[in-house]
């Protein structure tokens, strides 16, 4: 009897010990599995901040690692950095990504055009005052549509601070302006209200959303939130005023190529073009000519349209992060 017990009692150590050795290894797995999820989590999710800039608030996307480097995007028009809104977490996990409204875009500061220079160059001044707010010392730039000649004019005045360019459908060379300027080009030749009225229809939401669809492989595929949300912001009173002085601006552009061509041949930054091939407004024809310029350039052209992102963004993604890898390393 005393050997059944002492059995018993044996046989209730060994189970014990093994229920103890289960907690603590289930306890561990999920520790582990807690550490997997928890660490991308932190990684990639995007935070949503603003902060003055010469008096403005300026807000922006921001994601990823501080120590990691830094992708500066800059959106296009009519939108903001929700442009962004799916390439910053797929490229969050390795780099610090960072995404500004412009002035009068989004959700940045939307001062009277009494009241701000709309123009390239003070956008450029004021995105200029935002990386040194942040604390960006080197960066690559993603530029795309009116995010070219912001990008552009940082890059050739402070070619030190731009490790490498991202370029999607952002124009750089005379080629790439085609018959969709030609209303434009008459309005920088002579600014009045029957210049401007065939550019007030670019404002409203059929033109919006055709931006979004038009090239594309599957318009069913493209978001509707996203010609909403733009023309949402395009809509607000006094808006309409200062995407016309924008278009206004956007003749000083042109001048200025010679010098941005320049400053690639000179400084060679490594070069990726992702480039949306049945873009109308800027078609693949303003893409091909870098390749004149640049020595270490990787051009894709992508069967979709303007806003490349919302039908490409995984494969543009994919793109950029290998770029990165292979130049930034």
């Amino acid at each position: 009897m005393s050997l059944e017990i002492r059995g018993l009692r044996g046989l209730k150590k060994i189970a014990t010990a093994l229920a103890f050795s289960l907690t603590m290894g289930l306890a561990a797995i999920t520790l582990s599995a807690n550490q997997v999820l928890s660490a991308p989590a932190q990684t990639t999710q995007t935070q949503h901040r603003s902060i003055k800039v010469n008096g403005l608030d300026i807000f922006y996307r921001e994601a990823g690692p501080k120590g990691a480097p830094t992708v500066l995007l800059l959106h296009g028009f009519p939108t903001s950095s929700q442009m962004f809104r799916k390439l910053i977490p797929a490229l969050a996990e390795n780099y610090h990504v960072v995404a500004p409204d412009y002035p009068g875009f989004g959700n940045s500061s939307m001062p009277a055009v009494n009241a701000f220079d709309y123009s390239f160059d003070n956008l450029a001044n004021v995105i200029e005052g935002f990386t040194q707010k942040i604390g960006l010392k080197k960066y690559s730039l993603y530029v795309m549509d009116y995010g070219a000649p912001v990008g552009f004019r940082l890059a050739a005045k402070y070619p030190d601070r731009v490790q490498s360019l991202i370029v999607q459908n952002g124009n750089a060379y005379e080629e790439g302006l085609r018959d969709f300027w030609k209303p434009f080009r008459a309005y920088w030749k002579d600014r009045n209200a029957q210049t401007a009225k065939p550019l007030e229809g670019f404002l409203n939401i059929d033109v919006t959303k055709w931006q979004y669809t038009h090239g594309t492989r599957n318009p069913d595929a493209i978001s509707p939130d996203t010609w909403t949300v733009d023309q949402y912001f395009l809509d607000r009173p006094g808006n309409k005023e200062i995407q016309l002085q924008l278009f206004h601006s956007y003749g000083t552009n042109p001048p200025l190529y010679p010098e941005w061509q320049a400053y690639f041949r000179k400084h060679q930054p490594p070069t990726l073009i992702v480039w949306g091939k049945n873009d109308k407004i800027f078609p693949a024809e303003g893409a091909h000519p870098y390749k004149r310029d640049l020595k270490n350039v990787e051009l894709h052209l992508l069967d979709t349209g303007h806003f490349a992102l919302e039908e490409d963004g995984e494969t543009i993604a994919r793109l950029i992060s290998r770029f990165l890898g292979n130049n930034l390393s």
